[in-house]
């Protein structure tokens, strides 16, 4: 699985995946849209794989969007067509049942942004430059940014950053919420690693339980958020991996999850 503008690798229960069209600054266009998806999917379903990176080839993208190269006489149809797509698949990432995180290293602007913002963590090498450019070309944003950008940063500065189209160094982008970390681009790929690995060291079903509640949070009120965080406290005390790591924390070991 994979191809050559989506590689896609697994190893030591780490999938990557990797947008592989540096020439055009890892734009996605209508071959590699679909193919993500078969690649999430299968992501999905292997047991072995426990977190999921996504990030672009080369050090100056992480990904740029949609190929505008590839829409130039789009019709309004189509142009639905490709919107409700790229929010199909920022859907997929967001609801994947395992931790996804986005290893930003170059530019993620427009649909690269949204992207990015569908993923539970965001790390960004110092050399990334981060904007929600729509605007620039008299579009919107039309993967999620219209919805996911004012959750992270608040109303105002997403709108500040849709009106203005501009880009942002990632201090900015982390002081702001929209990046978790910024670390020396010679760095990103060992701080994700190390970040994945820790979080491998954590129960699946937790993880996947707590994702989930923490995704419906934004759109369920508190009471009703209380009940199914209850219920789900409840489904994760008859799974094996709780009665393991009671009795590690007893027996002062390391938990061995897995999975059940």
């Amino acid at each position: 699985m994979g191809s050559k503008d989506l590689l896609y690798d697994k190893k030591d229960g780490i999938a990557t995946i990797t947008i592989n069209r540096p020439k055009a600054l890892n734009a996605l266009n209508e071959e590699t849209l679909p193919e993500f998806f078969s690649i999430l999917e299968d992501a999905e379903k292997d047991k072995n794989v426990r977190v999921v990176v996504i990030t672009g080839a080369g050090e100056k993208a992480f990904c740029a969007g949609l190929d505008l190269k590839t829409v130039t006489d789009i019709t309004v149809i189509k142009a639905v067509e490709t919107s409700r797509l790229g929010q199909k698949l920022t859907l997929a990432i967001e609801e994947l049942g395992k931790p996804v995180i986005a290893a930003i290293n170059g530019y993620a602007l427009g649909g690269g942004l949204e992207l990015a913002m569908a993923c539970d963590i965001r790390i960004a090498s110092e050399n990334a430059r981060i904007g929600q450019t729509e605007v620039n070309v008299g579009l919107i944003p039309g993967w999620g940014g219209t919805q996911r950008l004012p959750r992270l940063v608040g109303k105002g500065t997403a709108k500040e950053l849709a009106f203005t189209g501009k880009m942002i160094d990632p201090k900015t982008a982390e002081r702001i919420g929209l990046i978790n970390m910024v670390v020396p681009p010679e760095k990103l790929r060992s701080t994700v690693e190390e970040l994945s690995k820790t979080i491998m060291s954590k129960p699946p079903i937790a993880l996947k339980l707590t994702k989930e509640l923490i995704n419906q949070s934004i759109e369920t009120d508190q009471r009703t958020g209380l009940v199914h965080e209850a219920e789900a406290f409840g489904i994760l005390s008859s799974t094996e991996d709780y009665k393991e790591g009671v009795s590690a924390f007893i027996e002062k070991r390391k938990p061995r999850y897995k999975g059940k």
